[in-house]
């Protein structure tokens, strides 16, 4: 289990408030934690794409639960960042169709083009590559995700086409 040291600011805000309110107010009142997933999302995105534990602590506070029932969520699903991650990160899908098609080549060549190794963000904190489990686009192999957004077909020529689009402020993640 992997939890950050690293110290982030917890903002929640009115606005983010409202939308955890809203979000609960699909569940049943005595069933506040059915919202987790949703409100992790909701909690991640506001604060710079990353939980720390303070803010985990502070979602378990507003879910009313316990905070392990938070780590326990934040620690086994890769969409959510328990440090600090590049502005633009690089989730390669790593299972058999991509790696077939040569997924795992393309992590290394991203990460070497970049000086990083996988799960590492640049110093620069632009970039962060890091593999994932399957994202539904097996016939699309090798792909990967950045933002909302699927990159798929991959080619090294793709990949440094896409770092490029990043540098220049081209790569829209929402």
């Amino acid at each position: 289990m992997e939890i950050s040291n690293a110290k982030q600011v917890i903002n929640i805000d009115e606005k983010l408030t409202a939308r955890i309110n809203e979000l609960l107010s699909h569940y049943p009142a005595d069933k506040k934690k059915s919202a987790l997933l949703p409100v992790l999302h909701e909690v991640q995105d506001a604060h710079d794409n990353w939980l720390s534990t303070d803010l985990q602590d502070k979602v378990a506070e507003i879910l009313e639960i316990k905070p392990i029932e938070v780590y326990e969520v934040v620690t086994f699903y890769t969409m959510y960042n328990q440090r600090p991650i590049g502005k633009y990160m690089f989730e390669f899908c790593r299972t058999s169709c991509c790696c077939l098609r040569g997924a795992e080549d393309l992590m290394d060549y991203t990460c070497e083009k970049l000086g990083i190794q996988i799960g590492e963000t640049t110093a620069d904190g632009q970039f962060t590559v890091v593999g994932v489990e399957c994202l539904g686009a097996c016939g699309y192999a090798p792909m990967l995700q950045i933002g909302d957004y699927y990159r798929e077909h991959l080619t090294k020529e793709k990949v440094d086409q896409l770092i490029d689009d990043c540098r220049a402020g081209k790569v829209n993640l929402q």
